[in-house]
C-alpha cells in the first residue's frame, strides 16, 4: 500500500508507469513528474479506469475516500465513470439555466438596441444587486419571496425608484427565461403591491422667463472651456443630455449649420439646426477637441466621451440644485417657452425634440420635416435665452408662428 512518504519518493521515468495502493486505486507517475490519482475497475466485463484527481492536491486520504464511493456505485450496478459525466452534465446544465446565464444572454440581445448610457445603467443594476444573490441560482426555482428578499435590499437603503426598476430589469430576465425554455413562468408579476409605494419625479426644470434668465447667467461664466461649452449648446439646442455628451464632429456640418445623429432614444434619423450662437461655440471648441472624436471628451481621454455626471455636476458647482434645474431640463424650458411664449407650432416644436410626430393620415413626418422652419425656429430660439441673460426684454415673436 501506498504513503505520503512513499507518494514524495515517487521519481518520473521516460514512460509512464503506475504504483497500486489497494482495491483499485494506483497513482501514475508522468514523465514531467506530475502524479495522477486512478482508480481501476472492471464493469460489464471490460477493464476501465476512472481519474481521481492529482496529487499533493487530492491527498491519499481523499483518494481512498473517492475509490471507496466509486466502488459502492459499481456494488449498485453503476458505472462510476456514466454517473460522473452524468452529474458533470447536470451541473453544465445548471449553469446554462442560472438566473445570470440567461440574463447575460438577454442583456447582450438586447444591449445594441439601448443607448450606451441605458446599456451601462442595465448591467450596473444587474451586477450590483441582482447577480450577486441570485446569479447562481437555477432560474426556473426562482420565487416571488425570493426576489422580493433581493429587492428589499435596494429598498432598504432609500432607492425605491431604483428597486422598481430593477423589478422590471428582472421580469424580463424571467420572460426571456420562460421564451427560451429554462422556466415555466415569470415570479416578478407576483410582487404587484409588495414595494413601497413610488412616485416618479420628472426631471426638473424652469419655464419662467426670469428664472431661466437667472439659470443662464449662472452657467455663462463657467471655467471649463469644455464642460462650459456643453452646458451653452445644451441651452441653445436642448437635446437629450446623452445624445449632447456623446456629439460627434462628424455628425456636426459647420457650413449647413446642422448636426444630424441618430438619437439615442428612439433611434431615429435627427437634425437639430444650429443658430448663429451654436456654431460660434462650436467653432471656438473646435481646436480644442476637433482633432478627436467627441466634441465633448472626458477628462480621462479623448477616446472616450464626456461622463454622463459632467453636465450636472458643473449646475451643481455653481450653485444650482438637482431639483431646482437639471441638464434634461432645457427640454421642458424649450417645449414651454416656444410655444407659449415665441408662438411656434407645436408639431415643430415636437419635432425639433425628436419625439415621434404624425401627420393627419398617421404616417410618421421623415427628420427633415419642417427642417426651414425649425432652422427659423432655432435662431429665434437663441436670440430669445441671449435677451433673457443679458436682461433684455422679454417679448414674444408671434410673427414666426407658421401657418
Amino acid at each position: 500500500m501506498l504513503t505520503n512518504r512513499k507518494l514524495q519518493s515517487l521519481k518520473p521515468r521516460k514512460a509512464v508507469y503506475r504504483v497500486a495502493d489497494a482495491r483499485g486505486l494506483c497513482i501514475e507517475v508522468r514523465p514531467t513528474g506530475a502524479l495522477y490519482w486512478r482508480y481501476r475497475y472492471r464493469c460489464a466485463g471490460k477493464a476501465k479506469m476512472l481519474s481521481l484527481g492529482t496529487y499533493p492536491a487530492v491527498s491519499l486520504a481523499e483518494a481512498r475516500l473517492k475509490r471507496d464511493k466509486a466502488h459502492k456505485q459499481l456494488a449498485q450496478g453503476k458505472d462510476p465513470a456514466t454517473v460522473r459525466k452524468a452529474a458533470e452534465a447536470e451541473r453544465a446544465k445548471a449553469a446554462r439555466d442560472s438566473f445570470e446565464a440567461v440574463a447575460r444572454e438577454w442583456y447582450a440581445m438586447q444591449r445594441e438596441a439601448w443607448a450606451e448610457n441605458y446599456r451601462d445603467k442595465v448591467l450596473a443594476r444587474l451586477e450590483n444587486d441582482l447577480l450577486p444573490y441570485l446569479g447562481s441560482r437555477p432560474v426556473a426555482e426562482i420565487k416571488a419571496p425570493e426576489l422580493l428578499q433581493v429587492l428589499r435590499r435596494v429598498e432598504s437603503r432609500g432607492a425605491v425608484e431604483t428597486a422598481y426598476r430593477e423589478l422590471r430589469i428582472a421580469g424580463q430576465v424571467f420572460r426571456y427565461a420562460v421564451a427560451t425554455g429554462r422556466a415555466e413562468r415569470d415570479p416578478s408579476g407576483d410582487l404587484k403591491g409588495a414595494l413601497k409605494p413610488h412616485t416618479s419625479k420628472h426631471m426638473a426644470s424652469v419655464t419662467d422667463p426670469v428664472q431661466v434668465g437667472e439659470v443662464l447667467r449662472m452657467i455663462w461664466p463657467y471655467d471649463s472651456p469644455i464642460v462650459g461649452a456643453a452646458l451653452k449648446l445644451g441651452a441653445y439646442t436642448f437635446v437629450r443630455p446623452g445624445e449632447l455628451r456623446m456629439a460627434e464632429w462628424a455628425d456636426i456640418d459647420l457650413d449647413a449649420a446642422e448636426w444630424r445623429f441618430t438619437t439615442s432614444k428612439t433611434k431615429t434619423e435627427h437634425v437639430v439646426p444650429l443658430s448663429r450662437q451654436a456654431l460660434a461655440i462650436l467653432r471656438d471648441l473646435h481646436p480644442l477637441t476637433g482633432a478627436g472624436r467627441y466634441v465633448f471628451p472626458s477628462a480621462r481621454g479623448s477616446n472616450r466621451p464626456m461622463s454622463n455626471m459632467a453636465v450636472n455636476a458643473a449646475l451643481r458647482r455653481v450653485g444650482i440644485d438637482k431639483d431646482t434645474f437639471t441638464g434634461h431640463g432645457w427640454r421642458a424650458a424649450a417645449r414651454t417657452m416656444l410655444d407659449e411664449v415665441l408662438g411656434f407650432r407645436p408639431d415643430w416644436i415636437e419635432h425639433q425634440l425628436a419625439h415621434a410626430v404624425r401627420d393627419p393620415n398617421g404616417r410618421a413626418y421623415n427628420r427633415t420635416a419642417f427642417l426651414p422652419e425649425r432652422h427659423k425656429m432655432m435662431q429665434a430660439w437663441a436670440d430669445y435665452l441671449d435677451s433673457l441673460r443679458t436682461g433684455g426684454n422679454v417679448v414674444a415673436l408671434r410673427d414666426k408662428r407658421g401657418a
